[in-house]
């Protein structure tokens, strides 16, 4: 699909929703089913582009794999299971994929090749192989195992005393996957608390991990046992709609069994702050991810500086927030998201970029922007650029415009949320 037309909404936005799976717990589930010994059985997993590539390297290692409806079912052997693969790793554009994958294949004594799309190919891999090289892994690659593609011949692995040089919870869960097939037990140093979804990922497997403040200790040679795992709604997801709803005015929305993660949940912290309209009411059980209800309803924001260990907690719906900021009254300020340069696209520059293009008032600064409030946005011809949260973000600002907006490359939302127009329909009948 090469463009997509997209009309505003005259109406309010209204209705129920139940978020697709989180994205990083469903490739978490994937990854622990394929390592454990016996049967994993995972529900509400996401059906996106990523996740997809994410079966696909475990299935290219050996595990077998089922996919019915609503039902995941992963038959694993423990890490010995894993088998050298005949074919190359191709992770697609998921960062996550590879990155947690490096992990996994740095302790297996066989060789494998990963490769992934183009925008893999610009993002950086030594934050994960460096360290991996420390444990005993031989990785090698273009410019020197910097950038895809990427070899790797594990096994043999020392633990490792490592301090994390940026906030990653993809780097720290390569270390903690690559930690549990070490001979000892390993110490990752975190600069900022980041999601924690592998050492919940962990503990629900029947494994051992421990956390003193930003300090986590992983012994290793653990075995991990098959369990069922329900995976909540995506609440990186969800804040599209969330924001839909605080901006279209007069519009509620009920988003259903949401992750309520507290290293997650940055955009309620946020919205808070900016004022909006928004209950969250907590869902009982003994999953082991919270989850909860959120009702957004129509509201006036303020403008406000989003900073500090507040960024790892939301540095996926920064494009969105950028949007909701635009229609709050005064200055909005995102500070120390250097991070943001590194993602599938330089989300600084895509976001600043794309919202100008609709008339939007924004300025790029070295590690964030800032956003003037109160603008009136017009319509015009936009593009995902090939990332799934700068699409799902245009499409929400076209529902607020003026005139219509075209959207280039729509398909990319399909990593992470592939009925994400059909929801969006459903809250504009």
């Amino acid at each position: 699909m090469e463009s997509l037309i997209i009309q505003p909404t005259f109406n309010a936005l209204t209705g129920v929703l139940e978020i697709p799976g989180d994205k990083s717990i469903s490739h978490r589930s994937v990854m622990f089913g394929s390592i454990a010994k016996g049967v994993t059985k995972v529900t509400n997993f996401l059906p996106g582009d990523d996740c997809l590539s994410t079966i696909s390297c475990f299935r290219k290692l050996g595990v077998v794999i089922e996919e019915s409806e609503n039902l995941l079912t992963i038959y694993g052997n423990g890490f010995d299971g894993l088998t050298e693969p005949d074919e190359i790793l191709d992770v697609g554009n998921s960062g996550t994929t590879i990155r947690l994958l490096l992990g996994i294949l740095a302790g297996r004594p066989f060789y494998s090749s990963l490769i992934g799309d183009r925008s893999i190919g610009k993002r950086p891999m030594t934050r994960v192989t460096e360290p991996l090289r420390q444990m005993g892994a031989r990785i090698d690659g273009r410019n020197n195992g910097a950038f895809t593609p990427l070899s790797i011949r594990g096994g043999g692995l020392t633990p490792i005393n490592y301090e994390l040089p940026v906030a990653s919870a993809q780097v720290k869960s390569a270390l903690i996957l690559a930690g549990l097939q070490a001979k000892g037990e390993s110490t990752i140093i975190e600069p900022a608390d980041t999601r924690d979804h592998t050492e919940r990922m962990i503990r629900k497997f029947g494994g051992e991990i421990q956390r003193d403040n930003s300090v986590i200790r992983v012994k290793g040679d653990q075995k991990l046992i098959g369990t069922e795992i329900h995976v909540p709604g995506d609440i990186s997801s969800a804040a599209f709609f969330l924001v839909a709803g605080a901006i279209v005015p007069g519009s509620e929305i009920l988003l259903k069994n949401v992750g309520i993660n507290p290293t997650r949940n940055g955009i309620i912290d946020v919205m808070n702050k900016m004022g909006a309209d928004l209950e969250i009411s907590h869902q009982p059980g003994d999953s082991f991810e919270p989850i909860g209800d959120m009702t957004i309803k129509a509201s006036r924001l303020k403008g406000t500086v989003i900073e500090g260990d507040l960024i790892p907690k939301l540095i996926d719906e920064i494009p969105i927030i950028a949007l909701l900021a635009t229609q709050a009254e005064g200055k909005t300020v995102i500070k120390n998201a250097e991070e943001l340069k590194v993602k599938e696209t330089n989300r600084i520059d895509t976001v600043v970029q794309e919202l100008t293009k609709l008339g939007a008032r924004i300025e790029a600064t070295d590690d964030g922007m800032i956003i003037y409030g109160g603008s009136s946005l017009t319509g015009g011809t936009v593009s995902s650029h090939g990332d799934h949260r700068i699409g799902m973000m245009l499409a929400i600002a076209a529902q607020i415009c003026k005139g219509e907006v075209t959207l280039e490359n729509p398909e990319a939302i399909s990593i992470s949320y592939p009925n994400f127009f059909t929801h969006l329909n459903i809250l504009k009948k």
